[in-house]
């Protein structure tokens, strides 16, 4: 290989890349599914995301593919051998009690600040720009590259389902999406409902009711906001004060107020990923704890009840009789996502659980449903993607090793998460950064954000990366 400064190929770019990257920031790519449409299947702005990689990568010389609004690839290269990154431009939603615009991309104190900075549209725009100096090199390869963008990681994976479906399986690759060094095990992840069933008692003329309760968006969330609406049928004054204790008592900030004859509830958490809810605090579940501490009617005190039963303070799934821990990939976690209550359907919990390889997904639903049963509940809407595994010796990681050690004269260790990455996707494929090892991860939180020197770290290593997996 010739001697090529890759930081300093990096470092020429780095004014277009910091601009290119402000233009994908500021495209508000949160799935819309009520504004979407044949041409737009998860809104207009997660399609107009889609179209600004396709339109660079256009730009800079790449072929481009979108492949049903759900996803597309830019491509250079030519040969039978096919090596991609696989990245993802749509984002969750931005949250409450940011300091700065969440679709600005401002640049401050060394850091570049949106939602997506960090997950995934910072590293993904370090990939493209790997792909576009190597490109612009003039480097020999011997293998076609691909950036292949989906658009639905953050929800459903129906973007690189159906890319797949209808495009070519890579032969080996990685997902610039988590953390370096190497990722090359990720657990198993199962979303699915505990649905209140339709025969739980309602109870009329009770003293306190709760009409309704509503707390996060996503499964993979941990929830920063919880709602609760009470009817109250006797002196609100002691309510109110035991609510205002609990705040203080838990340190957390909220709200009450009279709506149409109801009393509001309102209180707020911190939001993390799910992959590990120990790192937010869930403000359904605090508010549930709340509620659960006063009378209510039966119905509503069943649904709060629950919360606690199998949640509050537990999010290794011991209440529901899975705990369940893995030597190489850790504990089995479940995230309460999603809360809702109404008095005539009842409660709902969205849960995401990850669970290593050792841990038998069939066995653990059916101690589940038992569980359910036992508090009038039961499971619904279970979705699945199993655990993904990649050997040490496998020349993708060895290669990638290579690489990372060369760049950065540390040791490549091969890790284990509890996220799941688009790498579960390819055949043989890994995650690799861009998150550097003792950065924080603020994937998910208010003010998000990533550095901009490991930006342009993370780039330097994608360019070689591709030009090395790109060889023979």
């Amino acid at each position: 290989m010739a001697n090529i400064d890759w930081k300093g190929e990096v470092d020429k770019r780095k004014n277009d890349l910091l601009r290119d990257l402000q233009g994908l920031l500021r495209i508000k790519s949160v799935l819309n599914e009520s504004g979407s449409s044949e041409d737009a299947p998860l809104g207009m702005e997660v399609k107009q995301a889609l179209e600004y990689m396709l339109e660079l990568g256009e730009r800079d010389g790449f072929s481009s593919k979108n492949v049903g609004n759900l996803a597309g690839h830019l491509e250079m290269g030519a040969g039978d051998g096919l090596i991609a990154a696989l990245c993802h431009v749509d984002v969750v939603p931005e949250g409450d009690g940011w300091s700065v615009d969440p679709f600005g991309g401002e640049v401050k104190d060394g850091k570049i600040f949106a939602r997506g900075a960090i997950d995934d549209k910072g590293p993904t725009m370090a990939a493209y720009y790997g792909m576009k100096i190597v490109n612009e090199l003039g480097l020999p390869i011997d293998k076609r590259i691909r950036l292949i963008i989906g658009t639905d990681e953050e929800s459903n994976w129906r973007c690189v389902n159906h890319y797949f479906e209808h495009e070519e399986m890579p032969d080996m690759g990685f997902a610039p999406d988590a953390d370096f060094p190497i990722i090359n095990a990720e657990k198993g992840i199962a979303d699915f409902d505990l649905k209140q069933k339709r025969n739980s008692p309602k109870e009329h003329g009770a003293k306190m009711t709760l009409i309704s309760f509503f707390s996060g968006r996503r499964y993979n969330m941990v929830p920063d906001h919880a709602r609760a609406v009470l009817d109250i049928q006797c002196d609100q004054t002691e309510l109110l004060q035991l609510f205002n204790d609990f705040k203080y008592s838990q340190d957390l900030n909220g709200s009450y107020y009279v709506e149409s004859g109801y009393v509001v509830l309102e209180l707020e958490g911190i939001s993390a990923h799910g992959m590990e809810p120990d790192n937010g605090k869930n403000a359904g579940l605090l508010l549930a704890n709340f509620l659960s501490t006063i009378t209510l009617d039966r119905k509503g005190m069943d649904f709060v009840n629950a919360a606690v039963r199998f949640f509050f303070g537990d999010s290794r799934g011991r209440a529901l009789g899975v705990q369940h821990k893995d030597e190489k990939m850790g504990d089995l976690t479940i995230n309460v996502g999603k809360m809702t209550f109404n008095d005539e359907d009842g409660g709902r919990f969205g849960l995401n659980m990850r669970y290593p390889a050792s841990f038998s997904l069939e066995e653990g639903m059916r101690v589940i449903m038992e569980k359910a049963e036992e508090a009038n509940f039961e499971v619904a809407n279970v979705s699945n993607l199993k655990p993904h595994h990649v050997p040490a010796d496998d020349i993708l990681i060895q290669k990638l090793i290579k690489v990372y050690e060369e760049q950065t004269n540390e040791k490549a260790e091969l890790l284990s998460i509890s996220g799941g990455t688009y790498a579960r996707s390819l055949k043989t494929g890994v995650a690799f950064g861009a998150l550097f090892p003792g950065r924080p991860d603020v994937a998910h939180q208010k003010d998000e954000y990533m550095e901009i020197e490991d930006l342009l770290r993370a780039t330097a290593l994608y360019a070689q990366a591709f030009y090395e997996l790109a060889q023979d």
